[in-house]
This record gives structure tokens, sequence and C-alpha cells, in this order.
């Protein structure tokens, strides 16, 4: 593993990104993003995610177009992302719904036409500091299959809902997926096996060889419960006008709703309740050997505050040579390879 500062990681992907063609604010953007899942203990979805990004660029002939605005009302609006990464996309949806929530009470935000938007709880966590309440869900390309069968036919679909509360929101966020892409990517990168029951190879055999698995399908998470909602994030990908079935990396719908509490009870009433309620779930009586019982966001929060305190993070050894060769930097640059 490799010893990196917060800002020293920052300052590799944000190398990274701006020589992948990226200006310098677009670069922090993405950084921010990565960082975040980094500090958060996700590290499949961490600096690790940069290289996928560099790939997906440098595997596509046509430059990426501007974001802009398809269609709007006073209350919504869709993106078409220009084939932009998505962390950039799903940023400007953000703050656009945010802008229309706060105006209106409410903002019904999408986006097509972009790929890797990452992590919902990171734009919901910014929802709920402006003091909204939302959900987020995006479809993607068919790499997961539905109960029962053992061929892709929607994406890992993530879906994720957060809400303001006092001191930190409450936030929930889930891939509908058995494993997500970028833990499949992560392990084929670093030659890790899968863990079993999680995918199929591109016969229908179930496999533990990520590389294989990204010929092949994932499995849907839950069982058929967990295939419904799968299912149904497919089509709120739709609505904001993704294919059904994108090619490869690609074609990402993006549905964001956001609801200003204050226009239904008074917020910070509202804010003290959620505290409330997310005090007492925690509260609860643990089963016999069973540790505290936690509410979704605690365990990656905590992670994240842990290592601010700490100063410093570790990403695979491989990841960040990697990146610095991306970066055009010295293998190991800021900071210390170990064990």
């Amino acid at each position: 593993m490799t010893t990196l500062t917060p800002s020293d990681a920052h300052a590799l992907v944000s190398a990274a990104m701006t020589r992948a063609g990226h200006t310098a604010a677009e670069a922090g953007i993405i950084a921010d993003h990565l960082l975040d899942r980094e500090l958060r203990g996700l590290s499949f979805g961490g600096l690790a995610r940069a290289l996928s990004v560099v790939e997906r660029i440098r595997a596509t002939p046509e430059p990426p177009g501007p974001i802009r605005v398809a269609a709007e009302t006073a209350v919504s609006a869709t993106l078409d992302g220009g084939d932009q990464v998505g962390y950039l996309v799903g940023m400007r949806a953000l703050d656009l719904a945010v802008a229309k929530a706060r105006a209106h009470g409410i903002a019904v935000v999408c986006a097509r036409n972009t790929w890797c938007t990452g992590v919902f709880s990171y734009y919901l966590e910014k929802a709920a500091d402006a003091g909204l309440a939302g959900m987020i869900a995006g479809s993607g390309y068919t790499v997961v299959a539905p109960h029962g069968g053992a061929e892709g036919r929607f994406g890992t679909n993530p879906i994720a809902f957060g809400f303001p509360s006092t001191p930190a929101p409450v936030i929930w966020d889930i891939g509908t997926a058995s494993v997500m892409y970028g833990e499949v990517l992560r392990k084929a990168r670093l030659g890790a096996e899968s863990a079993p029951g999680q995918a199929y190879d591109a016969t229908g055999v179930p496999t533990l060889d990520p590389a294989a698995a990204l010929e092949g399908a994932f499995g849907v998470w839950g069982g058929h419960k967990g295939s419904g909602p799968a299912i149904v994030v497919q089509r709120l990908g739709m609505m904001a006008g993704a294919a059904a079935d994108p090619p490869g990396v690609s074609d990402r719908g993006f549905f964001v709703v956001l609801v200003d509490p204050g226009v239904l009870a008074d917020p910070e009433d509202y804010r003290r309740t959620v505290a409330a309620f997310a005090d007492a779930v925690r509260a609860t009586r643990p089963t016999d050997g069973g540790g505290a019982v936690r509410v979704p966001f605690d365990r990656s929060a905590a992670c994240r505050d842990a290592a601010l305190r700490r100063g410093t993070i570790e990403v695979s050894a491989a990841v960040v040579e990697a990146m610095c060769r991306e970066a055009g930097l010295a293998a190991h640059a800021g900071g210390t390879a170990h064990g």
C-alpha cells in the first residue's frame, strides 16, 4: 500500500485529469468526488476510478461536447451531458436542482449522455447541507442479470435517499447489483478474485474471475426483491432519455428529485425529528453478540472523520503508480510506499 495525504491525493487526481484534457476547474470537481470516496473507505470508486476515466477518454475517438439544457420548466430540467464524465454532469444537475427546489419547493432534474456519475450520497450530502431532502437514481448499461437469469439486462443501478438532519444528514445509498462495477474493475486491475455468488462469465457459469465477470454479468442484489428496484431505476434513467440498453460505458441515466421540507412543515423541527428518529434507531437493543445498531451513512462518515483526523489515506501501490504515470509524475509522488 501507499500512504498519501488527502491534499497529495487530490493533487494527483487533478494532475491526471488535467493531462487527460479537463480544465483545472473540472479536474478539481472530479478530484473532490474521488477523494471523498477514498476518505470514506470506498476505494473501489476512489483513485482507482480515475484510471477508468482516463481509459474511457483515451478509447473514445470523438471529444465530448458541452453539457447543455435540453428541456426545462420552472421546476424541472433535462441535461444532455455531451458524453462528459458524470462527476461533472452530476454536479451540474445537482446545482440546478438545488436552485429550483429553493425557489419553488421541489425540483426534478435528470441527465443523459453521460457516464461514471459516482456515489450518490456525495450529491445528497450537499443537498442536505442546503436543507433539502431528495432521491437520486442512476441507470446504466446492461451488466447485471435479473433474478433467475445469467445475462445482463440492466445496470448496477444505484438509488439513494437523503434527509437533512442535525448535526449530520441521514443518507441511504445502495447499488441494486450484488457488486458494483467499480469494485469489479478494481479487482481485475489488481488481479484479485471476486466473492462467490456475485457474477457469471459470458457462458452463464458462476465465476470468481473479475475479468470474466466484466465479459459476462453480475448478479442482482437481494434476489427478486432487488431485481424489482433495479428495473425501476432503469426506467427512471429512461425517463431522462437515456437508452434502455446503452452500449458500453455510455449514456447513463441520472435522475434527481429534491424537496424543500420547509414548504410542508417547519424545517428546523423536521431536522430535529429526523435526528431523534436516527438516534432511536441507533439505541435499538442489539442482538446477542452483535455490535451497536447503525444508521445508514454512519460508517462511511465516521471513516472519513477518522481519515481527516489522521491526515492520511492508504491506497494500493499499483493504483498510485498508474496514477503517477497518467499525471506525468514520479512514482509515489507525495506518499510513502510500504507493505
